[in-house]
């Protein structure tokens, strides 16, 4: 008897790829070093990439950074650079010696500055084009512009752009603008989402909030924790609690 052989159907669909949960970062907007170092220890294993932003840096230096890589976790070094390209790119070299692994750059410095932070950071540093900040509303957005913009989502289409051209890793923008670029770019650029909250959280001085869930099913790829779990009365139980958010 002939070996019947299985025919594939018309309609059969190849399995879909399971998108992998967003990286969780949780953010130190804390003063000093020692607040940073008790916030470390009380998320013990829960966490191991940490944002380093503007007050924390300014206040601390480069030690901070080199504090958390000696201790093995991983940075994202949130300053925002906006500066003529030549600046930009001594300051992405800088975080590169630091063994940073994310850097923001704002995108509305235009494609040469962020061309030069890539540059700069020499394929080790990911640099981040920063779109709409997500305290702004559209009539922030608006009032700083100096004109009418069709909605947030549009420009930050358009800064999306920029950072692509200029070969950036990624851009930074509220989880409500993650599947326009995702539909945009698909995955050649990674979105980092802050503004991030579980359910019923305040939304403090953010415009633009999701849930954790919401941001990974949009297809995040970066989530920035701050109050949602470093105001918690038990950091490290919050922080589990949005990482089970983010496994769809």
């Amino acid at each position: 008897m002939a070996r019947k052989v299985n025919q594939p159907t018309a309609n059969r669909q190849p399995p879909t790829a399971k998108r992998q949960p967003p990286t969780c970062i949780v953010a130190l907007d804390v003063p000093s070093l020692h607040a940073a170092r008790a916030l470390v220890a009380q998320l013990g294993e829960s966490a191991d990439f940490y944002k380093v932003g503007l007050q924390l840096y300014t206040n601390e230096g480069p030690r901070v950074v080199e504090w958390l890589r000696g201790a093995g976790k991983r940075v994202f070094l949130d300053v925002k650079l906006h500066d003529i390209p030549n600046t930009v790119r001594g300051a992405a070299q800088g975080a590169a010696a630091l063994d940073v692994q994310l850097l923001t750059v704002h995108a509305s410095g235009g494609e040469p500055m962020l061309a030069a932070a890539v540059a700069g950071g020499g394929g080790s540093v990911g640099i981040l084009g920063v779109t709409v900040l997500t305290s702004m509303t559209q009539a922030d957005l608006e009032a700083a512009r100096g004109h009418a913009v069709s909605s947030i989502a549009d420009e930050v289409l358009r800064l999306s752009g920029v950072a692509a051209r200029a070969g950036a890793h990624g851009i930074v923008c509220a989880g409500t603008e993650v599947a326009a670029v995702r539909a945009r770019h698909g995955d050649a650029l990674k979105a980092l989402v802050p503004g991030v909250r579980l359910g019923g959280a305040p939304a403090h001085d953010q415009a633009r909030v999701v849930t954790p869930r919401a941001a990974a099913e949009a297809g995040a790829s970066y989530l920035v924790i701050g109050r949602t779990v470093t105001a918690a009365a038990d950091p490290e139980a919050a922080m589990r609690a949005v990482l089970d958010e983010t496994r769809i």
